[in-house]
């Protein structure tokens, strides 16, 4: 594998460290049995040249754990603004690349139009809404001519809380997120729900959308995963006052957690095609 650094450290909500590393290795687990693929069915089959790019590849989880299902030979490369949470090289697949790239930053003119596939999730507490449609643009700009773009979401405007029975108290979970969603505003996303026409707007054709809800156990779990963020994003943004209504909220918010109340969240997949060059 190969490793190519630049220079600039962007502003990250959270914290990129073991804990923060863990959480987004757990989360990619619980996604994947969630949907059940790593790539939409409607995508067609990998090619033994094809070359796969991962934007914000954070941990390098993805391409890690989809390169056991293809050909050594499928070129696939992690972007991301941090390379600082990737494993060693020494134990990475050998088809596996990363790349320093901040998103908001123009695409490097070398990467322009060499991707079959983009994958991205997770931006929701990374972009602002007015920030997507320019997004899209230079997710648009990577893939060849009918390349694939898969964008994978939550949808936090769809938040609910879930109970394992009626009488459940959920005051702690209330409070909650909305103590922490007022932290930042990229915490207060609603783009998710039109991303899809926000593809179309970017020029993307052959549209899918596939969105689920974890239910039972598997909700449980991406609850509990869900919770660390804001530990962590009390960390990062050294709010005092936040962190110290957290001390005291927490040990409620497990309690209830504990006795069956969860978060929940709709969850996408979009996919959408590049057209293909005129004949």
């Amino acid at each position: 594998m190969t490793l190519v650094m630049a220079d600039s450290q962007p502003e990250y909500v959270f914290t990129r460290d073991y804990i923060d590393n863990n959480r987004i290795n757990l989360q990619h687990y619980q996604w994947v049995q969630l949907f059940g693929y790593h790539l939409h069915p409607s995508i067609p089959a990998v090619g033994s040249q094809h070359r796969i790019a991962d934007v914000g590849t954070g941990t390098g989880v993805w391409l890690t754990d989809l390169s056991a299902h293809l050909p050594a030979t499928v070129q696939l490369d992690g972007l991301d603004v941090s390379l600082k949470a990737i494993p060693p090289v020494e134990w990475l697949p050998s088809n596996v690349s990363f790349r320093q790239w901040d998103i908001r930053e123009a695409v490097p003119e070398d990467l322009v139009g060499q991707y079959d596939i983009v994958h991205i999730r997770l931006f929701i507490f990374v972009l602002l809404d007015k920030e997507v449609p320019e997004i899209l643009q230079k997710l648009t700009m990577l893939l060849k001519p009918g390349g694939y773009l898969q964008w994978d979401e939550v949808d936090i405007s769809s938040f609910r809380i879930g109970k394992a029975r009626p009488d459940n108290k959920i005051e702690a979970l209330t409070r909650l997120f909305h103590l922490s969603r007022v932290q930042d505003p990229r915490l207060a996303p609603t783009w998710v729900p039109k991303l899809a026409a926000l593809a179309g707007g970017a020029g993307l054709c052959d549209i899918q959308e596939d969105k689920r809800d974890a239910q039972g156990h598997l909700a449980f779990a991406m609850h509990e995963c869900n919770l660390m963020l804001h530990e962590l994003l009390a960390r990062t943004t050294r709010n005092a006052a936040y962190a110290e209504q957290l001390s005291q909220i927490m040990p409620e918010v497990a309690e209830e957690t504990r006795k069956g109340a969860t978060w929940d969240f709709t969850r996408w997949t979009v996919v959408a095609r590049k057209a293909a060059k005129p004949q």
